[in-house]
């Protein structure tokens, strides 16, 4: 196993994997995608993490180790993940903080915003929450500092390094810059979110 990865017991029948970055989680997690079901019950990413869960006990951490080791040689002749187009229109509450905070004008931050090739880092918060990893590393304003009671379904937000749509009305403190046509999250559909981890997301301006 690559010695920027360690592993250690979550629980009896989970294992976290850490690793270096985000693209390693990634690649991490689709080398290990076809023993999913038959092998692992979840394969959960986080932003640096990558939990393995089966359906019954964990095996012994060196036997973890050999199943990673060869998940990232398989992970090597995997083909890339999908990409998806959001249509955005930035008109959110919080644009001209957003704006301030970052020592742009509004119309620097949306060509900025608009301008990066994010990719779904990890889903949670809510379910079909996507943190969007990717932008530009100038528009990273605080999250606020009192949260919203409600956040409307298909809010365009940014916080940090990441960006997001809430998928579902909810609490919220993110920067509100604009919002997002598509539906990201349908519980009637299969499957019910529109992004999962590794979804290449282009953002297009209506």
């Amino acid at each position: 196993m690559s010695a920027d990865a360690s592993c250690r017991p979550a629980g009896d029948r989970a294992v976290l994997i850490e690793l270096k970055d985000n693209d390693a989680v990634q690649q991490l997690a689709a080398g290990l995608e076809p023993r999913r079901g038959s092998e692992l019950e979840e394969i959960v990413p986080g932003h640096e993490t990558l939990l393995l869960v089966w359906p019954s006990a964990a095996p012994a951490i060196g036997k973890v180790e050999e199943l990673v080791a060869a998940a990232a040689v398989a992970a090597e002749a995997t083909a890339p993940a999908g990409e998806i187009e959001l249509t955005v229109s930035y008109d959110g509450p919080d644009l001209e903080q957003v704006a301030a905070s970052c020592g742009f004008s509004p119309e620097e931050v949306v060509a900025r915003h608009l301008a990066c090739r994010y990719r779904v880092g990890f889903i949670g918060f809510s379910p079909g929450f996507a943190y969007l990893l990717g932008g530009d590393a100038a528009l990273q304003p605080p999250r606020l500092a009192e949260p919203r009671t409600r956040v409307p379904a298909g809010a365009l937000a940014i916080a940090g390094p990441y960006s997001a749509v809430y998928p579902r009305s909810s609490p919220g403190g993110w920067n509100l810059i604009g919002s997002c046509d598509e539906q990201i999250f349908d519980p009637t559909q299969n499957p019910p979110a529109l992004l999962t981890a590794g979804t290449v997301v282009r953002l297009v301006a209506k």
